[in-house]
């Protein structure tokens, strides 16, 4: 049933050593999956494989998946694998949490400068706030309406953010 489900029930006679990077990484996931765990964990499983093939791997672990419906921590630095298998990602630096939430938080508001660098970011600026405030839009709807005053002195530049999203951007770079 395993071998099923990863797609390697016709290969089933076949040694490890005779299948491919990507065979032997599915056989792997299949010994992992025989004793149906509660929650499977998965370190670096795609980190030997090419290009192609890890784009494969991961529409397969993103199918197995929701086949399996079991809980997979799956540990990662590659941001794409993190970004396209996740529902929740932790970003850790030397063992100390930086940042959880789902892929579109980590990617579009990093918590602070450690994440945003980590995840790609490399446009930052030295500024100060200089004012700050949440006003409530409407309370009905509960919509918040942020400004935020910067200036950036070696650019000589204030920025006054009225746009949610981009206060919200600003203010995490600080």
């Amino acid at each position: 049933d395993a071998l099923r489900l990863v797609g390697l029930d016709e290969l089933h006679e076949r040694a490890t050593s005779d299948l491919s990077g990507g065979q032997q990484q599915r056989v792997a996931l299949a010994r992992a999956l025989v004793s149906k765990p509660r929650v499977l964990l998965l370190d670096e499983p795609l980190s030997n494989l090419d290009s192609s093939l890890r784009a494969y791997m991961r529409r397969e672990l993103r199918r197995i998946h929701r086949e399996i419906r079991t809980t997979s921590v799956y540990v990662t630095h590659d941001q794409l694998e993190a970004a396209t298998l996740s529902d929740r990602v932790v970003v850790m630096n030397r063992g100390r949490l930086e940042q959880i939430g789902t892929p579109r938080e980590i990617f579009g508001a990093p918590a602070n400068r450690w994440v945003a660098e980590f995840v790609g970011y490399d446009n930052f600026l030295e500024a100060e706030v200089v004012a700050k405030a949440i006003e409530t839009a409407s309370p009905l709807f509960e919509q918040h309406h942020h400004l935020l005053q910067v200036d950036v002195p070696a650019r000589g530049l204030a920025l006054s953010a009225d746009e949610p999203r981009l206060a919200q951007a600003v203010a995490n770079l600080l």
